[in-house]
């Protein structure tokens, strides 16, 4: 049975397997993260990338196989050579460390900018609200938003929304955040400022899974490419050998259409 250590990769995804009735989305999926490392996974519609994603926070349940952050199993607890799930509280309690920026934002439309970043590290963290106001508004300043706090999500471009949603991840301090395609909502001519507050994270040196087909972001971005087909990972490896040079067919004929 594999020993969970601090030292193992900050993301460490082993056998997982997940079906929806019949349907098999995850066939034995295994993925290693170094802290520090930004992962970019491609794949065509159906392919499994936003289960895994989804899985590797624990809002899908897993059929087989685990999932660990910094060492933690996620979502469950071993006894010998079983696995028992955890408590809802425990699970909402490990999700603080692993941030997840959906396509579609999430943000709550009734709170403020501000406000849509203070109130999980209050709750989650219990962080003090003036020192949580402080954070969020530094934040809001790093994704170029600082004189959006005070405005409501419907008064924001789709681009804003993004960029907001992302500072949002970054106030619970997660060890790792997980993108799930997001600019595929955004109008083409915001696509970029959500990418450049993503490679500006990239370059800080945060831990980073994204889903996404921007493939020149993926090149110019990631330390490893995974591409997915059929509920497995077919290929992955750096970005100039995944992008440029695939060993397997299905990665030549996605990136054929793509590039």
């Amino acid at each position: 049975m594999t020993t969970l250590t601090k030292t193992a990769p900050m993301v460490q995804v082993r056998g997982l397997h997940k079906s929806f009735g019949r349907l098999d989305v995850l066939r034995g999926v295994d993925l290693d993260v170094p802290a520090g490392s930004v992962t970019v996974v491609l794949g065509p519609s159906g392919s499994g990338k936003s289960t895994l994603l989804r899985a590797i926070n624990h809002l899908e349940r897993l059929d087989r196989g685990y999932v660990a952050v910094d060492g933690e199993l996620i979502g469950y607890r071993r006894s010998g050579d079983r696995l028992y799930e955890l408590k809802e509280r425990e699970v909402l309690r490990q999700r603080t460390g692993i941030g997840f920026v959906f396509q579609n934002f999430n943000l709550f439309p009734h709170l403020t900018v501000l406000e849509n970043l203070v109130e999980a590290p209050i709750a989650a963290l219990g962080r003090p609200r003036a020192e949580a106001r402080a954070t969020a508004l530094g934040l809001l300043e790093r994704v170029g938003l600082a004189d959006k706090a005070a405005a409501y999500p419907r008064q924001l471009s789709g681009g804003q929304q993004q960029r907001v949603a992302i500072a949002r991840a970054l106030a619970l301090e997660p060890k790792v955040l997980l993108f799930d395609e997001p600019t595929s909502a955004l109008d083409p001519e915001l696509v970029g400022e959500v990418l450049d507050v993503i490679k500006d994270l990239a370059r800080s040196g945060t831990t980073m899974i994204v889903v996404t087909h921007e493939i020149g972001f993926a090149r110019e971005v990631a330390d490893t490419v995974v591409f997915m087909d059929g509920g497995v990972v077919v290929e992955q490896g750096p970005p100039a050998e995944v992008l440029d040079r695939p060993q397997h067919e299905r990665t030549r004929a996605f990136l054929a259409k793509v590039l």
